[in-house]
């Protein structure tokens, strides 16, 4: 049996597979689980049971380890296994892998001493990443722990694509350029995609737009990423759930000088990843539904007209990557799948230009694509 963790900032899915002969095609889902909002008063578990169905419990875990520790009791409570010894090969979606890791790798010392490093770059992400990782080393020590790396699917971007207008040292020496995140939710619904529409995926030229707490648009073409809206970390493209995006940099020299005092790189750090994007601008919160159920309020209004022009303008601008109209835009993920208001207004501003391109929601299944991901190794 093969399970999947995917740790979020303040989440953990967890879902199980049994692996028959090793390919894409032979994995049947056994369990899903999903632990959210870890060291809040609303922290729950949800089990999926098919078709849509799910149960949820109001829990008290704080860290991810906690949460590593309680996926492992439910698997056995609920009779999904006997015990951790079942298992014997454990997948993690890591966000950022830097541009050596671009398969499914086995996790050793050196891999661990890599994610740390470049946890700075993921900060929201990297370290819940690692926090899985070695819980689930201590928690199933007969099994084999594997990372997919969302960086993985633009490890072939084109230099034009991943250059930024810095000295050319910095990225020779000091590896600065862009990386692209959320690469594993960008290709499974691109193939999705291509079965969808009955063509080969590598015929095809798509957008997809991952549209959850964290936002993304890619272009892919031939089967390959040709350019991405996240760059040297996630915190750049559109603004998210509390991520700025991209900004002038003049206005992060302008806060630092405002701040220059102890902690400015904190504070203006702090500012730009979890006070602002749908959070900071509506003054209401972060997530989109507490918005929606405001649609009369100025904050409301003004958070969604940004977002969607911001959203439309980027996937505009990736007609020069593909170089034609795409086949496809395909919207994913929480808000991607389920806010249509917000995609209408998005859809709006492209429908002069795109108004022949189909438009596809397709729910993204990270957990499966890193368990195809594994299992073709």
């Amino acid at each position: 049996m093969l399970l999947i963790f995917n740790a979020g900032s303040s989440s953990l899915r967890f879902t199980l597979f049994e692996e028959k002969n090793g390919t894409k095609d032979d994995l049947k889902q056994l369990y899903r689980g999903h632990i959210d909002a870890l060291g809040l008063k609303t922290c729950h578990f949800r089990r999926y049971l098919g078709r849509g169905e799910e149960k949820q419990n109001p829990l008290k875990i704080k860290t991810h380890a906690e949460a590593t520790k309680y996926a492992l009791e439910r698997l056995i409570s609920d009779g999904a296994i006997l015990a951790a010894a079942d298992i014997k090969t454990i997948g993690h979606r890591v966000v950022h892998g830097g541009a050596s890791y671009r398969t499914a790798t086995q996790i050793n010392a050196k891999v661990i001493k890599d994610i740390e490093a470049l946890s700075p770059l993921a900060p929201l992400h990297n370290p819940a990443n690692l926090a899985v990782i070695k819980s689930a080393q201590k928690l199933f020590p007969k099994a084999k722990n594997y990372a997919v790396f969302d960086t993985a699917f633009y490890a072939d971007l084109p230099q034009k694509a991943f250059l930024y207008g810095l000295p050319y040292a910095l990225y020779t020496k000091d590896k600065i350029r862009r990386y692209g995140f959320q690469g594993t939710s960008h290709s499974f619904v691109a193939g999705q995609a291509a079965r969808l529409l009955k063509k080969p995926l590598k015929s095809l030229a798509l957008i997809t737009c991952h549209i959850g707490n964290g936002i993304s648009i890619t272009a892919i073409k031939n089967g390959k990423a040709v350019d991405t809206t996240m760059g040297f970390t996630p915190l750049e493209g559109p603004m998210m759930g509390t991520r700025s995006g991209t900004v002038d940099p003049g206005i992060v020299l302008h806060l630092m000088k405002k701040f220059a005092r102890a902690n400015a790189v904190e504070k203006v750090e702090n500012l730009l990843q979890k006070e602002s994007g749908f959070l900071g601008l509506s003054g209401i919160g972060s997530d989109i539904r507490a918005l929606h159920a405001r649609p009369k309020s100025e904050g409301t209004l003004r958070t969604f007209d940004v977002f969607s022009y911001q959203m439309a303008k980027l996937i505009l601008s990736f007609l020069a990557p593909l170089g034609r109209l795409p086949d496809a835009i395909i919207f994913t993920a929480g808000i991607g799948e389920n806010a249509p208001y917000l995609r209408k207004q998005i859809c709006a501003y492209l429908n002069p230009f795109m108004a022949k391109v189909k438009i596809l929601v397709i729910h993204t299944d990270e957990e499966l694509e890193i368990a195809r991901q594994i299992a073709k190794r």
